[in-house]
């Protein structure tokens, strides 16, 4: 049965109308893997000698202390970027197999997941470097052995995660008010962890505990799956009680509003959508890395302004590169209807800039270094506005790929969404505006450089009706191929 499923997901990839986008993007994704697969394995060999050379410290203590931030970590990188066992499932169901089968092979897709794998090119050769240094070897093994099933425990508690919104605000709580209770001297989380991880090593048999504890997930996760195993139960959109919102001061924008309050209430009712809006939110720290002189690589000129985009934009790159794929679900009903195309992108322009203003007065706390790092914020907001709107809206006619709005995954982008066009219209929403700042800062100074991006921002925003009668057209002549790629599933 394994095999029948493997030749479907064969089949499913080489018979994509994506096939060729998804086989350079594979071949990609291999040469990324390679490397961080080189670099782990790197680590692996070198931490020991780099914790014992470089901070004088014992190097198997060190590890077992941060081993806790490290699991935490990991689980949070996998509920960002890991998909979910999700096949296509609804074919499936109409066919003589059964759920424990499907299930079986869906969960066993995750356990040979990449995210487990690589934490092996880490650990194993750092266990093997303890063994070179007199530790013991069976001691080490099953030290290896129980982080290895911590791993798995991670990949079981990932699709809880990503089930229960409840489960996941409650991690992420946790894991803040410990940091800040470490940070300030008042509890040590690791004092107490460190010497559990050790246990594993000064008790090998102790370390049958995260093992067990992994096969118990697994057992969970799939009764869970099986549970919820139905075409009008588990594969059916959930659906809460329903509010009265009132939007009524929307109004004031004439048609356009029926459309804001569409886009507002699908950022407060869907997964996906308010996962949008909390990297929004931690799009606004971003400038931390440029700002405050932590990282020597930023000190650079132009950097401000890069971080000055991300700062102000960070709504705006991680819903405006989605239109209108948000509207995916329902988009060829849409386009039976009696709607002007300018409408319905005016809509969405309106949200990013309201967005983009809210996020430039909120990160007014950089002042704190500076008049010169809120500057950065502000002009590249006025860029943002004037130029990179338009160009995100521009950008989504080409990406052609639908969002599940019922699950967070993918809130960094998409496989559909690499290609020609869109990465040339890159260029002009990062490097000019760096450029032209350059070309301000090292002529007449910073001050002329930002002037000189806050007036090309400026530019895009009298020109902004010409630009929208291009990007009308670009929709309509795109219109078709983007219905045909709504209805596929892969």
């Amino acid at each position: 049965m394994f095999k029948y499923f493997i030749s479907l997901e064969w089949k499913s990839f080489i018979r994509s109308a994506s096939f060729k986008t998804n086989l350079f993007l594979k071949i990609m994704m291999v040469f990324g893997a390679l490397w961080m697969i080189a670099s782990f394995s790197i680590l692996g060999f070198g931490a020991y000698y780099m914790i014992e050379d470089g901070l004088k410290l014992e190097p198997f203590q060190v590890v077992n202390q941060v081993a806790i931030y490290y699991m935490v970590f990991d689980l949070a990188f996998r509920y960002f970027l890991q998909k979910m066992p999700v096949m296509n499932i609804k074919p499936l169901m109409y066919l003589p197999i059964k759920r424990k089968a499907i299930v079986n092979f869906a969960m066993g897709k995750t356990m040979i997941s990449f995210f487990n794998v690589l934490h092996a090119f880490f650990f194993i050769p750092f266990s093997i470097v303890l063994i070179i240094e007199g530790f013991p070897p069976l001691q080490v093994i099953a030290w290896y052995i129980a982080i290895l099933g911590w791993i798995y425990c991670n990949n079981f508690i990932n699709i809880f995660i990503n089930n229960k919104d409840v489960v996941f605000y409650g991690v992420v709580a946790f894991v803040i008010v410990m940091i800040g209770l470490q940070y300030y001297g008042v509890f040590d989380l690791t004092y107490y962890t460190a010497p559990i991880f050790k246990a594993f090593y000064a008790i090998p048999y102790l370390a049958l505990i995260p093992i067990v504890l992994a096969v118990v997930f697994y057992k969970m996760a799939f009764s869970y799956f099986k549970k919820n195993l139905y075409l009008d139960a588990g594969l059916s959109v959930k659906h809460d009680i329903a509010e009265t919102e009132d939007y009524s001061w929307l109004d004031r924008f004439g048609s356009l509003s029926t459309f804001l309050k569409n886009d507002i209430r699908l950022l407060r009712r869907n997964k996906r959508s308010k996962m949008t809006l909390i990297m929004s939110v931690v799009f606004l720290f971003y400038g931390l890395l440029f700002f405050t002189g932590s990282v020597e690589a930023y000190d650079g000129p132009f950097w401000k302004i890069f971080a000055g985009i991300f700062v102000s934009g960070g709504f705006l790159f991680t819903f405006g590169q989605f239109v209108p794929s948000w509207d995916s679900a329902y988009y060829p009903l849409m386009m039976s209807q009696n709607i002007r195309y300018k409408e319905y992108l005016a809509s969405k322009w309106y949200l990013m800039v309201f967005a983009t203003i809210i996020s430039t007065v909120v990160s007014a706390f950089y002042l704190y270094w500076g008049w010169q790092a809120y500057a950065a914020v502000v002009v590249g907001a006025i860029y943002n506005i004037g130029v990179n709107s338009h160009l995100v809206l521009w950008g989504g006619a080409y990406i052609k790929s639908p969002i599940d709005l019922t699950t967070s995954k993918k809130a960094f982008g998409d496989k559909q969404a690499f290609n020609a066009k869109t990465m040339l219209l890159t260029i002009p929403k990062l490097l000019l505006p760096m450029a032209i700042y350059a070309a301000g800062h090292f002529t007449l100074g910073e001050a002329f450089g930002f002037a000189l991006v806050a007036l090309s921002g400026l530019v895009g925003f009298l020109f902004k009706n010409k630009v929208f009668d291009i990007i009308e057209k670009v929709y309509k002549s795109e219109k078709y191929k983007t219905l045909a790629a709504y209805k596929q599933n892969n």
